[in-house]
């Protein structure tokens, strides 16, 4: 299949990053770790004088570059490559784009490799991609864009977190991702919709992967 993984929260650890950058610079400010948030949006937590401080976290030099893979994630997408998946990391920067798109290329080449780099698609509307992909695994509950929920074709599914685990659907952890991925395969292969088969090399019958398509990129 070809699969899109989101990349803040489902490979680079966000919240950590963000509760180890807003307290150094506010110690003394109000904390609700993101490891209990119950909304997505960090800023649904704190009252409305802190919102600019909270922004200014995630704009700061080396933000994304210094965030730590979450535990399993790099494993898991490069055991998912070599099941046969076609694999791209699908994410969107922020409207203050400045170091955030560099230094996100920088983490994958660090974590993934630089060979990952091919694999990155970066837009600030990821449902343009849904008629293309056959799964995108994310961590927001509301992915929104010009494409509407009715009118996609992919299938979404949730990477745990705490301000998601109430809603319903597929849902994974990087320990459940292969059985729920092959649940989802053997869904959309018996609805007549998967997009991309798994390849495999057939001398040897092991999977492969489709050639890397060239990255898109586009900035808030």
């Amino acid at each position: 299949m070809l699969v899109l993984v989101d990349q803040d929260q489902v490979l680079a650890d966000f919240g950590h990053g963000f509760d180890t950058g807003f307290l150094a610079a506010h110690p003394d400010a109000p904390h609700q770790p993101r490891s209990q948030a119950t909304s997505y949006w960090i800023e649904d937590s704190y009252p409305p004088e802190w919102h600019e401080r909270i922004r200014a976290v995630s704009c700061a030099p080396g933000f994304f570059r210094g965030l730590r893979p979450l535990p399993g994630a790099v494993a898991a997408v490069h055991a998912m490559l070599a099941d046969g998946h076609d694999v791209r990391i699908c994410t969107a920067p922020l409207r203050s784009y400045r170091h955030c798109v560099l230094e996100k290329y920088e983490w994958v080449e660090e974590h993934l490799g630089a060979e990952w780099t091919d694999r990155m698609v970066l837009t600030r509307d990821k449902t343009l991609l849904s008629a293309t992909a056959d799964v995108l695994i994310d961590d927001k509950p509301d992915v929104l864009g010009s494409i509407t929920t009715a009118d996609e074709h992919w299938t979404r599914v949730l990477f745990d977190a705490p301000y998601n685990l109430a809603l319903p659907g597929w849902r994974l952890d990087w320990s459940t991702w292969r059985e729920v991925l092959a649940a989802v395969e053997a869904d959309r292969a018996a609805r007549g919709v998967l997009r991309l088969p798994r390849r495999r090399v057939p001398e040897l019958g092991l999977p492969t992967h489709a050639p890397a398509l060239p990255a898109v990129g586009a900035a808030r």
